[in-house]
């Protein structure tokens, strides 16, 4: 029997790629693993995922799970593991996991280990790295239970790759109570840029830029340029200049593009936590002593407001 249940997750019946983060973990622990989807029509999604090495992928489509609702899932993931014998309990530390998952692991009388980065070998134990005080520490976590909940950090494990082909079973399940709460909407900032979380390439701007208005004139063309998201800090949030969905940091989400310039940001430790993983960071500030230079690959002491539209004639050209 499969160790890892991998619970995947999906937004109408698309699959959400950061799913793929949880799957790395299960590859490079060199451990088995099943894969479970919910969802209202889910089936495409099984098929999807059953490329990626797994040995089942679980499926369950009803309205139940037409719109994510943490009670509903936690009780769904409960009805599964416990008619299989599952050691681990997987997921990503996005918002939807951090919503469902303890839930489960209270279910399932289970410790956990939330937002790891990494793993380690102590005899037969494996202990989770979890970033602490703003990503300045990493804490060595041991889970003791039997079963073990683990949500895992989208931008320190990259997207996994393509395998053998994985058996696709539905199931039925048989316990799930009518919800004591009701989806009413979701309201969100719609964008044809790419998700943030799942782009290659990241332009975020800072409180620096001044102005609402800076931010998108300047950070929109290079963007656009590189065919990536927008982000931003905290400050630039705080002071209205982007929604809050685009923050990047420890209050905000956890990014690791190809590529990530830094624009008119400092480099205060708790944005630094959420973006120190990127391949390739680019710094772009005048003052030479901002501590996003000590995080950059390629820093550009400059003002904002001339380098950038420069980089971005520069990129559109082909230079």
């Amino acid at each position: 029997m499969s160790k890892i249940l991998i619970i995947a997750e999906q937004r109408d019946n698309q699959l959400k790629k950061t799913t793929l983060s949880s799957i790395s973990f299960a590859k490079k622990e060199n451990l088995s693993f099943d894969i479970l989807v919910l969802g209202s029509d889910v089936e495409g999604v099984a098929k999807e995922l059953s490329e990626y090495g797994a040995e089942r992928v679980l499926f369950s489509s009803s309205p139940l799970f037409q719109n994510f609702i943490a009670k509903t899932y936690a009780e769904a993931v409960y009805e599964v593991v416990t008619k299989n014998n599952y050691e681990y309990i997987v997921s990503t530390s996005t918002t939807t996991g951090k919503d469902f998952l303890p839930r489960v692991a209270a279910k399932l009388n289970a410790g956990m280990a939330s937002d790891i980065i990494g793993t380690e070998k102590d005899g037969d134990s494996l202990l989770f790295k979890r970033p602490i005080w703003a990503g300045a520490a990493i804490a060595l976590t041991e889970i003791t239970t039997a079963l073990k909940v683990v949500s895992v950090r989208v931008s320190a494990y990259s997207a996994a790759e393509k395998g053998d082909v994985s058996p696709i079973e539905g199931v039925t399940l048989s316990t799930i109570s009518t919800p004591n709460v009701k989806f009413i909407s979701l309201e969100e900032n719609k964008s044809t840029r790419p998700e943030l979380t799942e782009a290659m390439a990241i332009v975020s701007g800072g409180k620096g830029l001044k102005s609402k208005e800076n931010f998108n004139s300047l950070l929109e063309p290079l963007a656009d340029a590189l065919s990536g998201a927008i982000g931003a800090s905290r400050l630039a949030v705080d002071s209205g200049y982007a929604a809050n969905d685009l923050q990047v940091g420890q209050t905000g989400k956890s990014v690791a593009p190809n590529l990530y310039i830094a624009v008119a940001i400092s480099g205060a430790i708790q944005h630094l936590a959420g973006m120190k993983d990127s391949k390739v960071i680019v710094a772009i500030n005048k003052d030479d002593e901002a501590p996003i230079f000590e995080v950059a690959d390629y820093g550009l002491v400059e003002d904002a407001f001339s380098a950038v539209p420069k980089l971005t004639e520069l990129i559109n050209s082909g230079k």
